[in-house]
């Protein structure tokens, strides 16, 4: 298993778990739920997939920093 598959793995539930906080439902329309939970699983991943790559990108670089 690669760095970069355990980060998804612990930073997607992070994602889920926060994104509960926010009340989607406002902001779509009545009716529609299975709409917004597809909007939610897209939002989650696009957040997960900045928030490894953010990580990643960070670490590589403070290495580079340190030499």
């Amino acid at each position: 298993m690669t760095i970069k598959t355990i980060l998804y793995i612990i930073y997607a539930p992070i994602t889920l778990w926060a994104l509960d906080a926010l009340n989607i439902n406002l902001i779509l329309k009545k009716n529609k739920y299975y709409q917004a939970r597809l909007f939610y699983l897209i939002l989650t991943l696009i957040i997960t997939y900045l928030l490894v790559n953010f990580t990643l990108d960070f670490t590589n670089y403070t290495k580079l920093i340190n030499l």
